[in-house]
């Protein structure tokens, strides 16, 4: 059975096959009841509390499949782990790139790209579990919020603090781990306190030992999913209050198709 959604109007619990809510009226799928009209039957393999989760997970996957296309044009040896060159002209954060050239759209591009086919099977699986959680939580606005805020916070902090180039989404996973401990703060909710700060530990053990790994993405993607989550978490709901967080959001996901479709003409004008 699949748990119940938070409306993000009103925050009742209802059923996850409800189109609107039954305390506030507040439609609780306007994403998915769009995206139906574009992918028809496809759709309904989605689960809602995944949906936007899914869409995020599709432009990831898409993304790794473009830069392993490119990897074996560029001479790669045809394996599933990208080439270092590739990773810088996809967006992958680099202090010098960012100091010397100004190319801070890479704070944002480099959380939508990975590595190795490990490296996005393993986010993709937290991913997929620690995103429906929160959207279910926050509501899909201030998910995204979360998220891409998160994603960014991560590598600016790592941008300030290491000159090693670095990709993933484990920074904006940090920020919603740090965003629904932040929820259990507000809400005096003790056990899903420890529950979160279980995945807390979990990264700082996978960061001391696995070398490679940007922990100071982790660390900023964390501090930037608390700091937003304790905001968002607010008791003060309203309907104007949740049209600034859609305004937000769809602030924050115009800026990210900017900074890709920037990185897309950069690749394409050096090829």
């Amino acid at each position: 059975m699949a748990a119940n959604r938070m409306c993000p109007n009103c925050r009742a619990f209802v059923e996850p096959s409800e189109r609107i809510c039954p305390y506030c009226e507040t439609e609780l799928h306007p994403l998915r009841r769009k995206a139906e009209a574009v992918a028809g039957p496809l759709s309904s393999f989605i689960p809602d509390t995944h949906f936007t989760t899914v869409i995020l997970l599709a432009i990831n996957f898409g993304l790794f499949i473009a830069m392993l296309l490119l990897n074996n044009k560029l001479g790669g040896d045809g394996s599933w782990t990208i080439g270092g060159q590739v990773l810088q002209a996809f967006g992958a954060k680099s202090r010098i790139q960012i100091v010397v050239y100004g190319e801070w759209w890479r704070l944002i591009t480099a959380g939508f790209l990975h590595g190795s086919v490990l490296h996005i099977l393993m986010n993709s699986w937290v991913l997929f579990d620690l995103g429906a959680q929160t959207e279910r939580v926050f509501g899909t606005a201030r998910y995204l919020v979360i998220y891409l805020l998160s994603s960014v916070g991560g590598f600016y902090l790592s941008y300030l603090m290491s000159y090693s180039p670095s990709v993933g989404s484990s920074a904006a996973l940090a920020g919603l781990i740090g965003a629904m401990m932040a929820f259990a703060k507000r809400t005096n909710q003790s056990i899903i306190w420890s529950f979160y700060l279980r995945w807390v530990l979990i990264l700082a053990v996978f960061g001391l030992l696995i070398p490679g790994i940007d922990n100071y993405a982790h660390l900023g993607g964390l501090i930037a999913g608390f700091l937003i989550g304790w905001v968002a978490a607010s008791s003060q709901v309203n309907r104007e209050i949740e049209s600034l967080w859609k305004t937000a959001a769809t602030v924050c996901c115009l800026v990210a198709t900017g900074a890709l479709a920037f990185a897309y003409t950069r690749i394409v004008w050096a090829l």
